[in-house]
């Protein structure tokens, strides 16, 4: 896994404070961020993402329902929404990232509890707690 699949993925898990993720993408150059953008997506779907998860996620990721990523997530036909969401102008990629940051730690969790209880061979899931445990309260940077 690179540098930037085990940021994600520890922002996801909780093991990494989104502040610092947000901090993170912002000092990332435009095409960096929506690579970012387009890796989180491909993340959300791998790890079985629904559009149930939209409300949960909103919440989760600070952003009002009415901001542009928020409303597109819970719209159905979620891979569509991804895409579209990926796609968003540079002023709504903050918000975009938060939320796709909460979508996959949401999906992820569910797979954790249904698939990986016993263990599993997702190298995301080799330094996090399992899932019934509480994450660490805070803990450095993922760079």
């Amino acid at each position: 896994m690179n540098e930037r699949a085990v940021m994600l993925n520890r922002l996801a898990q909780g093991l990494c404070p989104l502040d610092l993720g947000v901090e993170w993408y912002e000092s990332l150059d435009a095409v960096e961020q929506s690579e970012v953008l387009r890796d989180l997506a491909e993340f959300c779907i791998q790890a079985r993402a629904l559009t149930e998860d939209g409300p949960e996620s909103i919440s989760r990721a600070g952003i009002r329902p009415t901001h542009t990523p928020a409303v597109l997530i819970v719209r159905g036909r979620l891979a569509e929404q991804l895409t579209k969401i990926v796609n968003l102008p540079r002023n709504e990629r903050v918000k975009a990232f938060r939320l796709l940051i909460a979508l996959l730690g949401v999906a992820d969790e569910r797979r954790r509890a249904r698939y990986c209880a016993d263990g599993c061979t997702h190298a995301w899931h080799r330094s996090a707690p399992p899932a019934h445990a509480p994450a660490p309260s805070s803990e450095g940077g993922g760079s």
